[in-house]
């Protein structure tokens, strides 16, 4: 699959920010349902007056209904004379087009390589979970879950080291045909702010479909008692989804920045990125 820029056309970086709340997710559904690529590409073609050209939006991350983004990226080629006659405007005239709870915070010709997807090297995303006996501050309702159980969170943090590195995640993951399980998990901790907020940072070079929010779902299972901090590593090990790892609610997450290597990478990264991943070891048959 080619990824070069088609002659006539240059590639242009986003980085933006939405609330998930009032989405459908990001990507683009038939009946009509709100999503944030359709928001964008729409409020795009509006503000371009491009009449019935739609530019399509490739993004880092695509993001489930109601997650949210505070670093999200994606890109969009557009040719270069409407770049050249809208690019010192096009920014502000999209936030008088777009609704409150999306915003774009810059619009930069990306350098040679760079895919938004493809060449990055890792997400990063948080999970905000209180165990307030109250629930949650009704200010911060729609960025974090209330669990109805104390967790000890020192239970988590030793439950999520065993689930650091290169691994299948088959039992973290919802299947989707054709595509591999298999992720480097960079990051996995849990803080406890001084509000009383638990903060989980989860960082990979990839996530597959409800990664995340599975392995959140385990690690409060153990941060309340119900399960030993050894668990969450025996459903990983197992390679099958447990009925008792839950898939926790969306409104918790959100993708707080994405990562790139250097310009003169890019496009190898890109190029790596496209390989299907086997785990060390792998047999063929």
């Amino acid at each position: 699959m080619s990824d070069e820029v088609q002659p006539g056309f240059v590639r242009v970086r986003m980085d933006l920010s939405y609330d998930g709340s009032g989405f459908s997710g990001w990507a683009k559904q038939a009946g009509g349902r709100r999503t944030v690529q359709g928001e964008i590409e729409d409020a795009l073609r509006t503000v371009t007056r491009s009449k019935d050209t739609t530019y399509e939006l490739t993004v880092a991350g695509r993001t489930d209904a109601g997650v949210h983004a505070r670093g999200q990226v994606a890109h969009v080629d557009l040719p270069e004379e409407l770049w050249a006659e809208h690019r010192e405007k096009l920014l502000k005239r999209l936030a008088g087009r777009l609704a409150k709870d999306v915003r774009i915070w810059s619009l930069t010709e990306a350098p040679e390589g760079f895919n938004a997807r493809f060449s990055a090297i890792w997400r990063r995303y948080a999970y905000r979970v209180t165990d307030d006996p109250g629930g949650v501050d009704p200010l911060l309702r729609s960025h974090v879950l209330w669990h109805d159980w104390p967790l000890d969170v020192d239970a988590m943090n030793e439950a999520a080291r065993r689930l650091l590195g290169e691994h299948d995640f088959a039992a973290y993951c919802k299947r989707r045909e054709g595509a591999t399980t298999i992720r480097t998990l960079q990051e996995l901790s849990l803080v406890r702010g001084d509000d009383g907020i638990v903060t989980a940072t989860v960082r990979a070079d990839a996530f597959c479909h409800n990664m995340v929010r599975s392995l959140i779902g385990a690690l409060l299972f153990v941060g309340d008692g119900h399960r030993g901090d050894e668990w969450p590593g025996k459903v990983l090990a197992a390679g099958v989804r447990d009925s008792a790892v839950h898939v926790v609610r969306p409104h918790g997450l959100t993708l707080e920045e994405v990562g790139y290597p250097a310009d003169e990478l890019l496009a190898a990264r890109n190029k790596e990125a496209r390989n299907k991943r086997t785990l060390p070891g792998a047999g063929c048959c």
